[in-house]
């Protein structure tokens, strides 16, 4: 026997969001304007932003980077920007032959203080999936073709320990000040899918598909 009962579509996100909001303000069981209060914070507090400055200055002082390759919250603290939920910071320095790149197969963790919340792309199944099963082919689809010289490590976030990826600095920045480097660092760099360019693209980031075979 077929169901004949209609079927609603869920309401988008944003409105749910808000009946949420006046139902929680209408019983007074959250002061008024905190959810908008909080979100502003985390805007602020967890902002790729944040580790722009931490890559900036690991590329202009050889000592801050010393110490956070070897304690990536610890350096990071020093910069104002606390761990949180997160444990350990690690911090995965890229070079001429070896290529880092994060995910989080069991569902959407990055290092928040410093990275930000993370992006669609990121939570998405078919990135989780495919970046650790082709990741050379994913990278190229979302514009990052590496030589088969430079080897590809794929690293799994962890409840306690989350990763951060240290971009190579671009070639003719050289004297360059830490605000001027700290413009140039993208999210999808300290995550492992794009290089840091003096000239970047202001484009959408390219969308991670399902398709592809294993390498």
């Amino acid at each position: 026997m077929s169901d004949r009962r209609q079927r609603v579509p869920p309401a988008p996100v944003s409105d749910r969001v808000r009946a949420v909001d006046e139902a929680l303000t209408e019983k007074q069981l959250v002061p008024e304007g905190f959810l908008d209060d909080t979100a502003a914070r985390a805007e602020q507090e967890l902002s790729p932003r944040n580790g722009a400055q931490v890559v900036a200055r690991a590329w202009a002082d050889p000592a801050y980077r010393a110490r956070l390759l070897a304690d990536g919250a610890a350096a990071c603290a020093e910069l104002g920007f606390h761990a949180g939920d997160e444990k350990y910071i690690v911090v995965l320095e890229n070079t001429l032959t070896l290529h880092n790149v994060i995910v989080c197969t069991q569902c959407s963790c990055t290092a928040w203080s410093v990275l930000g919340l993370p992006p669609d792309w990121y939570k998405s199944p078919a990135y989780r999936a495919r970046v650790v099963r082709e990741p050379r082919a994913l990278l190229r689809e979302m514009g990052l073709d590496l030589p088969e010289s430079v080897a590809i490590r794929v690293w799994d976030t962890s409840g306690e320990t989350r990763y951060m990826v240290l971009p190579l600095r671009p070639a003719g920045t050289e004297g360059w000040g830490e605000e001027q480097l700290a413009a140039l660092v993208t999210r999808e760099a300290m995550i492992g899918v794009a290089r840091v360019r003096i000239q970047k693209s202001r484009g959408e980031f390219p969308s991670v598909t399902q398709g592809g075979k294993d390498e």
